[in-house]
């Protein structure tokens, strides 16, 4: 073997943790595979005095230090677009490190500076574990599928919001309860809007996008909806029509434009996204006449996203660098959003209407009014005197449409709350 492989390891957290023992407990292995012994020399964490699991070599309290010790690579494990990882990232990639991070929003938010760092300083800025974590979708994207170029990429990304509607599906619970619940068990944050508001879902999806379709990651272009306003009711009736409700993350071409959105939508009970259950992710991928491929793991925790940090460090030790986007910064294509509310697809609405005559008439009117059709109703009655549940599918029709619609809808006394709609994914 040649020199050993340094490595520094800023956050000792859940996954800074499992790259530590994982080293440990098959350093032996990992050398072999990456032809260098792997070393740790310096680490560095917010509290030196936490009890941990594993033992503690090379502790320095200054985590800038890092970028400067006679380390390889960095590994960035802090996490924030902004503060100390930034600065550690940059520091590390301008002395001439290799990186390797599961900083999902620092690389969304400023991935394309930092890979023209990389490439200035000829190393490496590796990130398998911050989209999907041991789902190794990076990797497949950059290098695995490129043959007929990819169409569209289409991924459940976030195991907080999975559990939620799969627990809700299981057990008719609302969301709120279950999300409380989630909390209890560790699946979701104190404050889970990063997660619930389908924010953590849009840094990845910029992330696999541009390595999908070779360009700048834009944030900013991705369209962002939460899931919580789903109902019990929503999910039952998405059931009734052999449909299953899912958070996902959509990037595809558009007559030569980008779409990247993150939103609930209803998908067939026999699809493979459909049948993601729990914590876990699952990531479809339209790769053009090679056809279509289905990734699916575990999205978080210690084991599975240390494994795809180690295996960014081995590939690190193993060779040259290679583009962080999978093309040179050079040749990366600015992103042209395509107009999401001109995407067509067939539609879930929900409406709560009070139960007077000519409620049902005047919805229909107003969805002819804006071109959009219906295939089929259910209408439900609670109660005597409660609000009526009435439920419409649509035939193919723009988000534009179907938006334009329920502004006229939503703004007659007759209505009671926000109606819902979810587009369904069909194919």
């Amino acid at each position: 073997m040649t020199a050993p492989f340094k490595i520094a390891i800023a956050g000792l957290g859940t996954v800074g943790g499992g790259v530590v023992k994982a080293l440990a407990a098959r350093g032996e292995e990992l050398s072999r595979r990456a032809g260098r012994t792997l070393e740790i020399i310096a680490v560095s964490a917010r509290d030196k005095k936490k009890a941990r699991d594993f033992a503690v070599t090379g502790w320095t309290d200054d985590v800038l230090s890092l970028a400067r010790a006679d380390a390889d690579v960095v590994v960035e494990l802090i996490g924030g677009e902004e503060g100390i990882a930034r600065q550690l990232v940059e520091t590390a990639l301008a002395n001439g490190k290799h990186v390797v991070t599961a900083n999902k929003a620092l690389l969304a938010k400023h991935g394309l500076a930092l890979a023209q760092l990389a490439e200035k300083n000829k190393v490496t800025l590796k990130f398998e574990a911050a989209a999907a974590g041991g789902i190794p979708i990076v990797k497949a994207l950059r290098e695995g599928l490129i043959a007929h170029g990819v169409d569209a990429v289409k991924g459940i990304l976030n195991g907080t919001c999975n559990y939620i509607l799969t627990e809700m599906e299981s057990s008719g619970r609302a969301f709120d309860d279950v999300l409380k619940e989630a909390q209890a068990k560790g699946y979701a944050e104190a404050d889970p809007t990063l997660d619930v508001g389908g924010g953590d879902t849009a840094h990845k999806l910029a992330l696999l996008a541009a390595i999908a379709f070779g360009t700048a990651p834009n944030l900013d272009a991705v369209a962002v909806e939460g899931i919580q306003h789903i109902t019990p009711d929503d999910i039952a009736f998405a059931s009734e029509f052999g449909f299953r409700i899912k958070l996902l993350g959509v990037a595809r071409r558009v007559d030569g434009k980008i779409d990247q959105r993150v939103n609930p939508a209803m998908v067939r009970v026999r699809s493979a996204l459909a049948n993601v259950g729990g914590a876990a992710n699952g990531v479809s991928v339209d790769a053009g006449e090679a056809g279509t491929f289905f990734f699916s793991g575990r999205g978080a925790g210690e084991a599975p996203t240390a494994s795809a940090v180690i295996a960014d460090i081995v590939e690190a030790a193993c060779g040259a660098p290679s583009p962080v986007f999978g093309r040179p910064v050079a040749d990366l294509k600015p992103m042209t959003p395509a107009d999401g509310k001109a995407a067509v697809s067939p539609w879930y609405l929900r409406f709560e209407v009070l139960d007077v005559p000519g409620v049902l008439a005047s919805i229909a009117g107003n969805l002819a009014e804006a071109g959009v059709s219906i295939e089929s109703m259910i209408q439900r009655v609670r109660a005597p005197g409660a609000p009526v549940t009435i439920v419409m599918i649509t035939h193919e029709t723009s988000q534009a449409s179907v938006e334009r619609a329920l502004k006229a809808i939503g703004a007659s006394d007759k209505v009671r709350g926000r109606p819902c709609m979810i587009p369904m994914e069909t194919a």
